[in-house]
């Protein structure tokens, strides 16, 4: 028995070959047959004392089966730690019951993953009113990585200068929006969100003459794209040069990515955190320093 492996799904398999490159490590794909009913037979190769399971959780409901379904088959494999490496971490929105016989999905969620990992990484975990993702995984350990840097670093390869602005959608991003800004030395701002729907979303940003200026639209999550989009004609408007959108989990449609450049956006960059063809910043890198613990590096 090998004493750590790599294992991940099909989707985000090239994701996870990076990853594996920077641990010296090889990929371990999981199979998964799906029975014309839906369900699904899973099997693994590759055991090990300690496996790492890579899977990024977006459209999470079949996902979430699969992956309870590998882990039983890794510990009946011989596997005694089972870490979750899932560079987005789905259903962390909803943290309280808005309405009287709601679920609270993240507090759910977090405890099914609890009872069958011992260690969960994630990056840019959307948390609200909670201060750390151990509250949320009080039980087994559990880190959420920033990306800003590793954005910020990116940025600063494609010529993010003096002469931008960083701009934020709303007052929940400006923590982060201002990490991604200090780590470049630019300004940021951030604008006030008045949501009239689940794709209808005005923001409202401070009166600013851009003229000759170039912007970076920043954000953790985009997934209707209402946001992005209002923000982008907000500073097109202001009469910004340049328009550039960096986003570290890209949950829209093809169809929501051509309007952004239709809008005006002269380039979408998100993370590898889920599977996009909006994929340009690799997370590979910041995941490996996180998991070198796991291989004794």
């Amino acid at each position: 028995m090998m004493p750590v492996a790599l294992h991940s799904f099909e989707h985000g398999e090239s994701h996870a070959r990076e990853l594996a490159s920077k641990l010296g490590l090889d990929v371990h794909l999981i199979d998964v047959h799906t029975f014309p009913d839906g369900e699904s037979r899973i099997g693994i190769s590759g055991s090990a004392r300690t496996s790492l399971v890579y899977c990024p959780l977006d459209r999470p409901n079949t996902r979430l089966v699969d992956l309870m379904l590998a882990a039983d088959a890794l510990r009946r494999a011989g596997t005694r730690r089972l870490v979750l490496v899932a560079p987005y971490l789905c259903y962390m929105r909803q943290d309280k019951a808005f309405h009287e016989g709601e679920a609270v999905s993240q507090q759910a969620v977090a405890r099914f993953l609890s009872s069958l990992f011992d260690r969960v990484v994630t990056v840019d975990a959307h948390l609200h009113r909670v201060s750390s993702l151990a509250e949320v995984f009080p039980d087994i350990e559990a880190e959420n990585l920033i990306a800003a840097d590793t954005i910020a670093r990116f940025a600063a390869e494609r010529g993010i200068g003096e002469d931008t602005l960083i701009a934020g959608p709303d007052e929940e991003a400006a923590q982060w929006v201002g990490r991604l800004a200090a780590a470049l030395g630019v300004p940021a701002i951030t604008g006030k969100k008045a949501r009239r729907g689940d794709r209808e979303v005005e923001i409202v940003f401070p009166d600013l003459d851009l003229e000759g200026r170039s912007v970076l639209i920043a954000d953790d999550i985009v997934s209707s794209g209402g946001t992005v989009l209002s923000a982008i004609a907000a500073m097109k408007a202001r009469g910004a040069i340049s328009v550039r959108v960096a986003i570290t989990h890209a949950l829209f449609d093809t169809d929501v990515y051509e309007r952004m450049l239709n809008a005006g956006a002269d380039a979408v960059w998100s993370t590898t955190s889920v599977p996009h063809p909006t994929n340009a910043i690799s997370l590979a890198g910041l995941l490996g320093e996180a998991l070198h613990n796991e291989i004794g590096e």
